[in-house]
């Protein structure tokens, strides 16, 4: 591990990482590290989690980044499956509707899942715990993130808001965590490349135990008159998000295509009700020297796919395994030069299909944007068109890269997570893969693909031998799904890095890694390199 050296003169602490904000993203960040061997400590100006409602929706891509933390068990019981999308027109007529309600899908999860937030944060506070690598320090304001200082490595100086007393830290790497105003952003120059979206919103967090009209799933109402977003949270717990007019808003009259309120308001208690702008921007630059940005600190997206919490667990979980290689192991530093070049581009795509979702549910007054609604509508019953956002869901393909496979089948894409038997029992496939990387094998490997997995310490996962493994491997049997889904790519192994990205392939019937002189001077180390054989055998 890097260790850098503090001002002769100061008594301040050291630490390899340095968490500003412990929200959702900085406390899974510091978990993730954790979990690879990186300390971090997390500074948070509030003492405890924010209690009100913010976040409600998440993916099954993001569920398996819960599963990746430790707390996918946790969450399910404090979580509630939705049935997919519904877009709604002004009268409340069905336009379109997207279903997403396998519970077990692509990911191994259900495909929407909805959930209070100040309750998954304390589920990640909980499981932070857990880990004496991290350390988090409430009641603590950041004031200043400086490189080039005295001592080298990051300085961060923090006040002490119940003493009022200074102090520094210093870090080899800092993650900015800190939110839509961050400081770290403000420190290592970044601007706003601003998206030409925004527009002011109430959103209305509801407990109440009176009849209400849902589908179990979400309604976005295509209305330019008074555009919404509704869904049910929880047993008894209701959000709908409204699009503010010049005027007063009457909260009776905006949920009656919902519910009917007593005019004594009994029985239907208000949790919350904010306005919000929202807008649609992104940090001209992610990282600068060893300081990052992660979740809100680098981008901004308006909540209509529900995909601003996820943006940011995608980041952490892209970020944390490249630094915790790069710090524990040596890796070239030039890894890390990946997370932008990689989130970025996916961050920029899920912002744009959220303002793409918001002009279809405010694309204006008269003739043209009716015209314009009547072909969404038409387009959106498209069997073809619904099939396959339903199972492909809204994550497009990471940023070309060189830890990205290039290939038409498997380009940027994660394994798919179905129920494996083991050994140990029936498990799902990313509990057998690990917190490093992974082959997964439907072949024998070659000497040249045991040769990069010993370099890089991945786990040898085979599916071809269903009674027992060989040499260290670790057997496993599914329904068919993983050898369907290599037979489909023409490929007889993957490479998968921890994130569970595709990585490299082996082709069928060739029996080398493609791919492994672009990405294994960024991974691999003098004490681990990548074989001359394999070099070799992937450069014919």
């Amino acid at each position: 591990m890097k260790a850098h050296q503090a001002d002769p003169g100061s008594a301040a602490r050291t630490a390899p990482v340095v968490i500003v904000g412990a929200g959702p993203v900085g406390v899974t960040a510091a978990i993730l590290l954790a979990r690879r061997g990186v300390r971090s400590i997390l500074l948070e100006r509030h003492r405890d989690v924010y209690p009100l409602p913010r976040a409600v929706a998440m993916d099954d891509e993001v569920r398996r980044i819960l599963q990746a933390v430790g707390i996918h068990e946790e969450f399910t019981a404090i979580a509630r499956p939705a049935n997919g999308l519904r877009l709604l027109d002004a009268r409340h007529r069905v336009m379109a509707e997207f279903r997403r309600d396998d519970p077990h899908g692509y990911h191994g999860f259900p495909q929407t899942t909805l959930f209070d937030q100040p309750e998954l944060e304390r589920l990640l506070r909980r499981e932070l715990a857990r880990h004496p690598e991290c350390e988090l320090r409430g009641g603590v304001e950041v004031v200043a993130v400086e490189q080039d200082v005295p001592g080298g490595g990051v300085r961060v100086t923090l006040r002490d808001e119940a003493t009022d007393v200074v102090e520094h830290l210093w870090a080899d790497a800092v993650l900015g965590c800190d939110g839509a105003g961050s400081l770290t952003r403000d420190a290592i120059g970044a601007v706003w490349e601003d998206l030409r979206f925004e527009e002011t919103w109430t959103v209305v967090d509801v407990r109440t135990d009176l009849p209400v009209r849902t589908w179990e799933g979400v309604d976005q109402v295509c209305d330019p008159a008074r555009p919404g977003t509704f869904m049910r949270v929880g047993e008894d717990r209701y959000r709908w998000e409204f699009r503010l007019g010049a005027g007063s808003e009457d909260l009776r009259e905006l949920v009656a295509p919902w519910v009917e309120l007593p005019y004594d308001g009994e029985g239907f208690e208000v949790i919350r009700q904010a306005r919000y702008t929202f807008r649609a921007r992104v940090a001209d630059r992610w990282r600068r020297g060893r300081v990052f940005l992660l979740g809100d600190a680098a981008h901004l997206t308006p909540p209509f796919i529900g995909q601003g919490l996820c943006a940011g667990l995608r980041d952490a979980y892209n970020l944390s395994w490249k630094l915790a290689r790069e710090l524990e192991q040596g890796a070239d530093d030039r890894l890390l030069d990946t997370y932008e070049n990689e989130r970025k581009p996916h961050a920029r795509r899920m912002i744009r299909l959220a303002m793409a979702t918001g002009w279809a549910m405010t694309g204006g007054q008269g003739r043209a944007a009716a015209v314009r609604r009547t072909a969404l509508g038409a387009a959106c019953r498209v069997p073809a068109l619904t099939a396959y956002l339903t199972e492909h869901g809204l994550s497009p393909a990471l940023g070309r890269g060189p830890l990205v496979h290039h290939g038409r089948r498997l380009a940027s894409v994660l394994v798919p997570q179905p129920w494996v038997t083991t050994d140990r029992g029936r498990i799902r496939l990313d509990d057998v893969l690990g917190d490093s990387f992974a082959v997964l094998s439907a072949v024998p490997p070659t000497p040249a693909v045991r040769a990069v997995a010993q370099a890089l310490g991945a786990r040898i996962v085979r599916i071809d031998i269903p009674d027992g493994a060989t040499a260290g491997d670790t057997a496993v049997t599914d329904d068919g799904t993983l050898a369907t889904w290599l037979r489909a790519a023409r490929a007889d192994a993957v490479l998968l890095r921890p994130d569970r990205v595709v990585m490299s392939i082996v082709p069928a019937a060739d029996g080398g890694l493609t791919g492994t002189s672009t990405w294994s001077p960024l991974l691999c180390t003098s004490r681990r390199p990548v074989p001359a054989a394999a070099q070799a055998a992937d450069d014919q």
